[in-house]
């Protein structure tokens, strides 16, 4: 691939429209310095210097499809309070549709408050309720993505899971049908809970802890052989058309069935893997919607994945930045 070929990928990101379904949470980092221990308990003293709030979840691949140029509407559930206004508002500021987030009296937005100190984690605290939804907050919602899916007709469809209780079985079987219908790519980033109720889908991307434990695998050996008996059994349940693992350090798998591959990671200076998966995903989805070519859309996702690790935190992709790593890598 050349250069031109690859800035005429990264341009038409701009026409995409990609909706993302899954469980939303608010991201705190609160940052100090600690220079005694309390005399409470042996714990230390932070004194807060800094607070600042960042999209997470389903709300952070939003998020990175957002900052790589795509038009962008948010699907999910948060609470009825200021958590989750906040996290609307942020959305919003990023350019990103929030009219199918809906509020529920049931539950908190779900809050991960990161406590840090020298950019290391003292403390993490999480406020949520990880129930499934309620069947009188399932339908509506239903209701609601089905009937802009059919007046839109996106162009991708990203179903992030956390396990926090919205994406349960009977949201994810409407949902892919009404896409199936419509021809719409679909991509997934699973959890274990129901780790194999998206059946039909376009990516099906978990990471190698979420395949061992979906599929109830050792996987003794991470390499091609042993990654394409797990995909031959993922296939067998999903008949889904793609098979994208990310494996940490070692990099990202594919297969599609008539090709496979074991892409290594690059060589780089990790400061926190938050949020990199989020980053795959967007990054796998998009590619591929436009390209149809699954070994591009593993390099481009990988090499993304891998940037965002170097910078604390749950941060978004950089556009310019992937453009220029894939033009000096890929080309």
């Amino acid at each position: 691939m050349n250069k031109t070929e690859l800035q005429k990928i990264f341009d038409d990101m701009d026409s995409l429209h990609v909706v993302v379904v899954g469980d939303v949470m608010l991201d705190n980092y609160w940052w100090g310095g600690v220079d005694r221990i309390s005399p409470e308990a042996p714990v230390p003293v932070v004194s807060l210097t800094r607070r600042e709030s960042r999209l997470g979840g389903a709300a952070n691949v939003a998020l990175n499809c957002r900052a790589l140029g795509a038009k962008v509407t948010l699907a999910s559930i948060v609470g009825d309070d200021s958590e989750g206004r906040a996290l609307v508002n942020l959305a919003e500021e990023a350019g990103i549709d929030t009219s199918l987030v809906s509020k529920s009296w049931r539950r908190p937005t779900t809050t991960k408050t990161r406590i840090l100190s020298r950019n290391q984690q003292v403390l993490r605290i999480d406020d949520e309720v990880t129930d499934e939804l309620y069947t009188d907050e399932e339908h509506p919602f239903i209701d609601l993505v089905l009937k802009f899916l059919q007046r839109v007709k996106p162009d991708v469809l990203i179903f992030e899971d956390y396990n926090k209780g919205l994406l349960k079985e009977n949201v994810v079987k409407r949902i892919i049908a009404h896409c199936r219908e419509l021809g719409t790519i679909m991509a997934v980033d699973p959890k274990r809970k129901n780790f194999l109720a998206y059946k039909g889908v376009t990516i099906f991307k978990p990471n190698l802890k979420e395949v061992r434990e979906g599929l109830h695998l050792v996987l003794e050996q991470v390499n091609e052989q042993e990654l394409n008996e797990a995909h031959r059994k993922l296939y067998d349940i999903l008949k889904h058309e793609i098979s994208f693992f990310t494996l940490s350090e070692k990099g990202v798998y594919y297969n599609t069935g008539f090709a496979s591959a074991l892409i290594p990671s690059r060589i780089r200076n990790i400061a926190d893997v938050s949020g990199a998966g989020d980053t795959v995903i967007a990054t796998a989805a998009l590619v591929y919607a436009l390209t149809k070519d699954v070994q591009l859309m593993a390099e481009i996702s990988n090499l993304a994945g891998g940037l965002v690790c170097e910078e604390v935190g749950v941060v978004s992709i950089r556009k310019d930045k992937l453009r220029r790593e894939s033009e000096l890598l890929l080309c």
